[in-house]
């Protein structure tokens, strides 16, 4: 491991853990009976800078370590924390998480032993361990570019998110994985005025990555698709309202599929029988245009991971194949429950978090239709480009998502930029009326951040160019024709 934050537990010092201190607390983890028991250690430092009015508002650094114990047993599991590595404090963190999840008689586990893992971030030198002034640069960069770009930008906010989460896992099988993974996200938002209207625009990107990331998309460039944004959205129409054709643009447009379809797709809510896709494997759930998959092992991706939060080496999982339904994302209690493997989407927060089935890559794969004759198809409908927030029933896919830019579709061409734009649907029911899938599959550029159960973790998702027929829209407007 390299950089200049490294998690005490990684060093020779009195917290290092070793295979033999492993071994002792998961031996004390079973000591009631538990089937199963498990060891989440985790050194994780974070820090933000905020650019506000050509001024460097605010700068934060936050460090956080500890330790999760995890047994189970059957049904039963058992979790416990302590935020302090002393032999004793995690022995306590052990037992209590034990005696949660108790069984007839201790059962002994097997002797840890370090996997190998693959290297998805190879960042040479981590956004974390550099010079806040060279950060600070950068925002500035973008703020002068911004302000610099039209006379009616009135407002410019740039931000860098960046972290080092180091973690250490393992259980009763014998597993023990180590990894260190990184995290940059940079945006900037503008406000653009016209008379009394008033527009913003928002760019940003990141992912697993360091400052080589603006080797490629500068600050400068990040700007000035902000101030586009806003001086398009400063000429938009009202939206228009009724059923019509959708095409979401690639990329970006995959949050749509991650939140209507994805979290669907998670075993957990399977195995509840609270999805709208329990007990539907083998059956056709989408179009036949339609394969998605979620994928940990895309370089540099925000949501890519080495290992999950249980110690297993995370791949390529095919949920949905050509329409038809092949399996959930399975976290270890799952899979248990289902009688398959563990897939390596078991993921949380922290330490002071259970893990449980968790979108990586989520990503709606390439069709071979040309984009331009996708909206050359439509005769009256809505192109959307950026979206906004959004809600969604996981129990049935009711989604209502907003667009931050959208484009009226009209005789084939994109026409007028469209402001309160509302996306209303069915997730599944929006994957069978796929109709026209694009071949320009896009991942997006290191922005999201996916919630559930209280928990938050970094995601990507991704799609090429799809048409989806009659979709409800919602706006001010009747939509004509």
């Amino acid at each position: 491991m390299t950089g200049r934050y490294q998690a005490p537990f990684a060093d020779q010092g009195s917290h290092a853990i070793d295979a033999d201190i492993a071994h002792r607390l998961l031996r004390i983890a079973l000591g009631q009976g538990g089937d199963y028991a498990d060891l989440f250690f985790e050194y994780s430092v974070s820090g933000s800078y905020g650019y506000d009015e050509q001024i460097l508002k605010s700068a934060r650094r936050a460090v956080s370590m500890g330790l999760g114990v995890r047994v189970m047993k059957g049904d039963a599991t058992g979790y416990a924390y302590c935020e302090e590595l002393s032999f004793d404090a995690m022995k306590r963190a052990a037992e209590t998480a034990a005696q949660i999840a108790a069984g007839a008689k201790p059962v002994e586990p097997v002797a840890v032993a370090m996997r190998d893992l693959p290297d998805r971030y190879p960042v040479a030198v981590e956004s974390i361990d550099v010079d806040g002034a060279a950060k600070k640069a950068i925002l500035e960069r973008a703020d002068r570019a911004a302000r610099a770009a039209d006379a009616r930008v009135i407002r410019v906010d740039a931000s860098l998110v960046e972290g080092a989460r180091e973690i250490l896992v393992a259980n009763s099988l014998g597993h023990m994985a180590r990894d260190r993974q990184p995290m940059m996200r940079f945006g900037v938002r503008v406000i653009a005025q016209e008379g009394d209207n008033r527009q913003s625009g928002t760019s940003g990107g990141g992912g697993r990555v360091g400052l080589e990331y603006f080797d490629d998309k500068t600050p400068e460039w990040h700007a000035e698709q902000a101030v586009q944004q806003a001086l398009v959205m400063l000429d938009a129409r009202e939206a228009p309202a009724g059923e019509m054709d959708v095409v979401l643009g690639p990329g970006d447009s995959g949050i749509l599929l991650h939140e209507a379809v994805g979290h669907g797709l998670e075993a957990d809510f399977n195995r509840k029988k609270t999805s709208n896709y329990s007990d539907r494997i083998g059956q056709e759930v989408a179009s036949p245009l339609c394969t998605v998959v979620d994928d940990a092992s895309l370089e540099g991706s925000r949501g890519s991971i080495n290992v999950d939060d249980e110690g297993l080496l995370p791949a390529r999982s095919v949920l949905i194949e050509r329409g038809v339904l092949r399996g959930y994302m399975q976290d270890r209690h799952s899979a248990d429950f289902f009688r398959t493997a563990p897939d390596g989407h078991g993921r949380r927060e922290s330490f002071r978090s259970h893990p449980m089935p968790r979108m990586t890559n989520t990503m709606l794969l390439a069709g071979e239709d040309d984009p331009e004759d996708i909206i050359r198809s439509v005769s009256r409908g809505v192109y959307a480009k950026k979206f906004g927030g959004g809600q969604v029933d996981i129990s049935n896919g009711d989604f209502v998502f907003s667009l931050t830019e959208g484009y009226l579709i009209e005789d084939g061409k994109l026409t007028a930029p469209l402001k309160g734009v509302n996306l209303i649907g069915n997730g599944p029911e929006a994957m069978r009326k796929v109709t026209m899938l694009g071949h320009d599959f896009s991942i997006s550029d290191g922005i999201w951040t996916c919630g559930k159960d209280g928990q938050s973790v970094p995601v990507g998702v991704g799609c090429p160019t799809i048409k989806i027929a009659a979709m409800t829209v919602g706006g001010t407007q009747v939509a004509r024709g």
